[in-house]
């Protein structure tokens, strides 16, 4: 017999994924105010803020508010960078979703600037988004964001984000 662990059961790592990327969402209040979910494929993020009419700035085109537009990308920025940061752990299972539930567990990256490209009017029905991590350090991350519609090849919006990362947890600040 050798001496290496079974694997645990590909239902049980879904569901500590699942679990995990539940509680880390739970903990940005404002991805609830604007109706937020996100799908996961493996370590594969989508964001989609699904439609709702108090979501058009003008309703005469309509056309979604740009304030939204911006909110939904930044969240979907900050996720995947946290995400990003998680992922050996959750795999590994050192972190636990019960964990993420206390504020000390985990630091949230800080946003430090986010710039926002408006390439057309969102349309009234759902947006989605998908954001990639440019560069992450100990110190400072970079994060692109493309939303869409309809069709992926024709982005709405898409956004360049800068964060400060946070201290390892134990550390003062």
């Amino acid at each position: 017999m050798s001496g290496r662990a079974r694997p645990e059961p590909m239902q049980v790592v879904k569901q500590r994924r699942d679990a995990t990327l539940e509680a880390l969402v739970g903990r940005v209040p404002f991805i609830r105010t604007l109706g937020v979910v996100f799908e996961r494929r493996g370590d594969e993020l989508t964001a989609i803020l699904p439609f709702n009419e108090r979501l058009i700035g003008n309703p005469l085109l309509p056309a979604l508010h740009g304030g939204a537009t911006a909110g939904f990308l930044e969240v979907a920025a900050l996720i995947e960078l946290t995400w990003t940061q998680l992922w050996s752990d959750v795999e590994s299972g050192r972190v636990s979703p019960e964990e993420l539930a206390d504020a000390r567990a985990l630091r949230m990256p800080k946003t430090v600037d986010f710039t926002v490209d408006y390439l057309r009017s969102g349309l009234p029905r759902d947006a989605y988004a998908r954001a990639r991590v440019n560069r992450s350090g100990r110190r400072y991350a970079s994060v692109h964001v493309e939303g869409w519609q309809d069709n992926r090849g024709r982005l709405f919006a898409q956004a360049t984000g800068h964060f400060v990362m946070p201290d390892p947890p134990g550390t003062d600040d």
